[in-house]
């Protein structure tokens, strides 16, 4: 399998291209195009129970798509439904990251996806009561809305949580208010994830939360008679 990732950090790409008899899941609803060789199919992966615990907690397709190239090599291009950038992950046997919810669009057959309980820490931040938890061995690609940037940490960083892609589960985070609660109502500011430990955390440049608050004044409202 060899990919590439294109048009980065504004607009990324992701083009694979498949052996005979090697496979790639995705998103449903990622493809942009593929070679007539790659067969498709959608299903729900590791059946009805786990698709629906993907879609109902992790925020994620209750289908996912496979793409297979049987017989002669086969190209696939993918894409994420927000403009932004594209970041390949590669994964050890036994290694784990913990992706955002929508932040997840493709990986290799053998990287397994389960959701993980954030407990009522991610239901108040606003980054959902669920993560995407990757496991390897494998290849997981991840999305984020703007540009992508990796953080080392070594000790303790602190994060706006509508700013988080994905991290190490070898971090470990807790949330609390900017200031309080008079710098949550004040200051324009969220709430924050506090993150300990060594690893990689992987942060995305736009919030789309602010970005919906900065769109709000210009949408159409209808006038009442």
């Amino acid at each position: 399998m060899q990919s590439k990732i294109e048009l980065s950090p504004e607009y990324g790409l992701l083009e694979v291209i498949l052996a005979p008899g090697e496979k790639l899941v995705a998103e449903s609803g990622a493809m942009v195009a593929m070679d007539s060789s790659v067969k498709l199919t959608s299903k729900a992966r590791g059946g009805v129970l786990k698709g629906l615990k993907r879609k109902m907690l992790g925020g994620e397709s209750f289908f996912q798509s496979t793409y297979e190239a049987e017989i002669q090599p086969g190209r696939v291009l993918l894409a994420p439904g927000a403009p932004g950038d594209i970041k390949e992950v590669l994964l050890n046997s036994g290694q784990s990251l913990m992706i955002q919810s929508s932040c997840y669009m493709a990986s290799t057959p053998d990287v397994q996806l389960d959701t993980k309980w954030g407990g009522a820490k991610g239901f108040f931040s606003g980054t959902g009561m669920f993560l995407l938890k990757a496991t390897g061995p494998g290849t997981v690609w991840i999305t984020s809305f703007g540009a992508m940037a990796i953080q080392e940490i070594a000790g303790g960083f602190t994060v706006d949580t509508g700013h988080i892609v994905a991290f190490d589960e070898t971090l470990q985070y807790h949330i609390s208010k900017v200031g309080g609660l008079k710098g949550l109502l004040f200051s324009g500011e969220g709430l924050v994830a506090k993150f300990t430990g060594h690893g990689q955390l992987h942060i995305q440049t736009r919030n789309p939360a602010s970005f919906a608050a900065f769109l709000h004044p210009f949408r159409p409202v209808e006038k009442s008679n």
